[in-house]
């Protein structure tokens, strides 16, 4: 199986999406992954939430906001994908914050990107393609995540002009036709991630910033002329799932947590929980 395309230094900053297999998780990691980097994400299946989404006796409260809209769904499949994919997003953050999912107040902003009413410091994420439900959430900035199955073919020779900068169509020239499609597939989830934690989408040209398109110490963003854009700010990770998924994650640390003590249970996540419980139980 292909390996993370991730360096040592990108590593250390990004935690590794985390397969949960429902509302039992495991959430360990997820909690791990928040107390020391300050972010996390998960991939989960449609099929893996069936038994919550179907026979969860408290759905009601936990699905909150999104009640009225998963009763107006009539197309069980639509309404069952609709009602797993929330879920998920409830789980992962419930874990991630230390508090019950049915307490969180899941909204949407214009564009339908979900966020925490309340906790304007949690940034959350959330892609689906096929039968796969990834989410990601971060306290330290702007979190990304995007999809795609590891076996979708991306033509180069159709595509390279608007998905790739001219630094990119140069080192991808240069690869087998096979390599040249599995290359293009890595390029094309970093940047849906990363114009996705920038809340911009495919409305940024993709050709207009970049990554190194093979190797696997370069997933730092480039300029067009392949130059480095950023300044350490930014950590990206694009990770093989379940065998047949590819899963890329964009993390923005904008210096809202001063602490570099990578321990699981610093003082500062101590009362970062305790904010966060204390807003979700108002006195």
């Amino acid at each position: 199986m292909e390996e993370p395309r991730c360096d040592a230094a990108q590593r250390d900053r990004i935690t590794a999406p985390v397969h949960v297999t429902g509302p039992a998780g495991p959430w360990d990691a997820v909690r791990e992954g928040m107390a020391r980097r300050g972010n996390a994400s998960v991939h989960t299946t449609w099929g893996e939430w069936l038994t919550a989404a179907l026979a969860e006796p408290a759905l009601r409260p936990l699905l909150g906001r999104d009640w009225q809209r998963y009763r107006r769904t009539t197309d069980p499949t639509i309404r069952f994908r609709f009602v797993a994919s929330r879920l998920a997003v409830r789980y992962t953050a419930a874990a991630a914050l230390g508090t019950d999912p049915a307490k969180l107040d899941l909204s949407y902003k214009p564009g339908g990107r979900p966020y925490l009413r309340g906790l304007d410091q949690i940034d959350l994420s959330l892609t689906h393609t096929d039968d796969l439900i990834a989410v990601g959430i971060s306290r330290n900035g702007r979190i990304g995540i995007d999809t795609e199955p590891a076996d979708r073919r991306l033509a180069f020779s159709l595509l390279h002009n608007q998905v790739c900068t001219e630094a990119e169509r140069a080192e991808l020239a240069a690869l087998p036709e096979a390599e040249q499609s599995a290359g293009m597939l890595r390029l094309w989830t970093l940047k849906e991630a990363y114009t996705k934690a920038l809340g911009q989408g495919l409305r940024m040209g993709f050709s207009e910033f970049g990554f190194a398109a093979g190797g696997s110490d370069g997933t730092g963003l480039l300029a067009p002329d392949g130059t480095p854009a950023a300044h350490g700010e930014w950590a990206f990770g694009t990770y093989p799932v379940l065998g047949r998924y590819l899963v890329s994650v964009a993390c923005h640390d904008a210096g809202l947590d001063p602490s570099r003590d990578t321990s699981v249970s610093t003082m500062l996540d101590e009362g970062f929980v305790a904010m966060v419980s204390g807003l979700l139980d108002p006195v």
